[in-house]
């Protein structure tokens, strides 16, 4: 077995590459060390057993799919968003079949608390986005927020129905589109 010392990013790229070519139960610390062509220790370098492995993994394929884009006009205004974010749901979905599904079922076990901070740094995240395109939006009327009904609160109902969405696997967006222009043009 060759020794050469690969990048943490390598080794997560690769992982990637196995999980879409082989599915989820690919990744080990063997397999990928095998794939890289690097020596098992030179993976252990970067990670400590194989759960901190496929960890990491999940979060760059978080990354992966929910990365920023160059283009800073998608968000700014919701429509152009909720598009965008459909969007990376589809190609989430087709890069990484039943990612969704196995990572939210899979980090809901007991004792994978490090998975569900993870998750729900990536739910926050893209909350967040949410609520800044709504905040920038300029079509939004002056009124449609409320005390009671703000802009986090909009943000979290979007998010529940991208998570529909998502179990459906149904990518077309028009239907949040139209109750976002329904509620707040």
């Amino acid at each position: 077995m060759n020794t050469v010392i690969t990048s943490k990013e390598d080794i997560l790229q690769t992982s990637r590459k196995l999980i879409q070519q082989q599915g989820w139960s690919a990744i080990s610390i063997r397999s990928v060390a095998a794939t890289c062509g690097v020596s098992v220790g030179s993976i252990y370098n970067y990670f400590d057993s194989k759960a901190t492995l496929v960890c990491a993994t999940v979060e760059s394929v978080w990354r992966e799919i929910f990365h920023r884009p160059e283009d800073t006009a998608v968000f700014q205004d919701i429509q152009t968003c909720v598009v965008w974010i459909y969007g990376r749901m589809e190609y989430g979905c087709k890069q990484y079949p039943g990612f969704f599904t196995l990572h939210s079922l899979g980090f809901m076990q007991e004792g994978k608390s490090d998975g569900k901070r993870k998750m729900q740094q990536t739910r926050q995240h893209i909350l967040d986005e949410l609520c800044a395109a709504l905040k920038q939006d300029v079509r939004i009327r002056a009124d449609a927020f409320t005390e009671q009904f703000t802009e986090e609160r909009f943000a979290d109902v979007l998010f529940s129905l991208m998570l529909s969405a998502l179990l459906r696997q149904d990518y077309e967006p028009t239907t949040v589109l139209e109750i976002i222009s329904r509620t707040l043009y």
